[in-house]
């Protein structure tokens, strides 16, 4: 059975003055949590990575890797009531004695138009609560920072009380009055999460209060180093970090509406398969093939290409020229692109054709993250 185990107490509601305290009125009003994909349901690129420095995982989490041991990041199905999925941390190849700059820690990215409700930098500045579901063969502390783009940053601890059993944590961060985030598409804020690091990263003292970064309190009070052992394993899941000092129950949003939000900073045309359409493109020339794409949501940044080249990978069906991959996009915004092929085609300008892919490993994306 799961146990429920928090790091701080939950406040009950108090009237003041006739209006309600922040925490209430975090449970009750409007989309509460700022993180997206933290019931870790959407994995665009892979359901299962070796890991190595930023890359991203599962949607929006992204490593920072340097040097402790070796992991795997996959998506597992063991995860508490209420939940499909955890992301699930394998040490693969021990480290027991980290080198100092070793380190393993995942991030959340956070654009700033997601993060103006707290108000930081200014002096109506907001706390924030972080929440989530933990389940490990570790017992010991783990810290969780908050950092910002003006190099400051914020941290707490929970503690993992019993192996190998799904836990609920909270942690509160204080509000900030200094250091403004900007109200624009960049990283202004950030979720750190070490599980392991050499003595660079834990020689300092927990930043309890906002702090310049200090890098020797990223992971200070960090008892556990989940590489020293290939028995080493982490999961977590319905993290939500939310406006004021108590954690409220996970915000469900519904799937079509999570995908969305992912997909601002990834999106999928083609993933694999053969004959499965990409659209209808025309020779613009008898050696270029045009084809003008429409992103499925608003992008947050005019995305870049990723796609599998191979050998006659994709086809221009009427005029039956395969080809081993678009030669790049153009005119591209937050919208839409145009994608064409200059290379091993040859028709008639002006002429049609529906494009395809041709081959199982046949693969299409855009990226914009952050």
């Amino acid at each position: 059975t799961a146990a429920k185990i928090a790091a701080n107490s939950v406040d009950s509601a108090e009237l003041i003055d006739g209006a309600i305290d922040d925490s209430h009125m975090a449970s009750i009003s409007g989309r509460r949590n700022i993180i997206i994909n933290g019931a870790m349901n959407f994995w665009q690129r892979a359901t299962s990575f070796s890991v190595s420095d930023n890359i991203y995982t599962a949607d929006r989490f992204l490593t920072e890797f340097s040097g402790l041991g070796a992991f795997t990041i996959s998506r597992s199905t063991d995860a508490p009531n209420g939940f499909g999925y955890s992301y699930k941390i394998d040490c693969t190849t021990a480290d027991a004695s980290p080198s100092a700059g070793d380190m393993l820690q995942i991030f959340n990215l956070i654009e700033g138009y997601d993060a103006q409700g707290v108000k930081k930098g200014t002096s109506d500045a907001r706390t924030l609560t972080l929440s989530m579901w933990v389940k490990s063969n570790k017992t010991g502390n783990m810290q969780v920072n908050l950092r910002d783009a003006n190099s400051r940053m914020c941290g707490g601890t929970y503690t993992i009380n019993s192996a190998d059993t799904w836990e609920y944590k909270t942690i509160t961060y204080a509000a900030d009055t200094s250091g403004a985030i900007a109200n624009d598409n960049t990283t202004e804020l950030r979720l750190e999460m070490p599980v392991g690091s050499g003595s660079t990263w834990n020689s300092g003292s927990v930043p309890t209060a906002w702090e310049t970064t200090a890098n020797g309190d990223r992971n200070a009070g960090g008892t556990i180093n989940l590489a020293d052992s290939t028995s080493n394993y982490l999961n977590i899941t319905g993290i939500q970090l939310e406006l004021g000092s108590t954690a409220t129950d996970f915000e469900y949003r519904s799937y079509g509406e999570e995908l969305a939000l992912c997909q601002r900073y990834y999106q999928i045309l083609v993933d694999g398969g053969a004959d499965k359409a990409i659209g209808v493109g025309f020779y613009w020339s008898s050696n270029e093939v045009d084809y003008t794409h429409r992103f499925v949501t608003d992008m947050r940044a005019s995305p870049t290409l990723e796609q599998v080249i191979g050998n006659a990978y994709y086809r221009v069906s009427a005029a039956g020229d395969n080809f081993n991959g678009f030669s790049g996009i153009q005119y591209t915004s937050t919208r839409s692109c145009n994608m064409y092929i200059s290379s091993n085609v040859s028709g008639t300008a002006g002429y049609a054709s529906d494009l395809r892919t041709r081959n199982a490993d046949s693969f299409i994306a855009f990226t914009a993250e952050l």
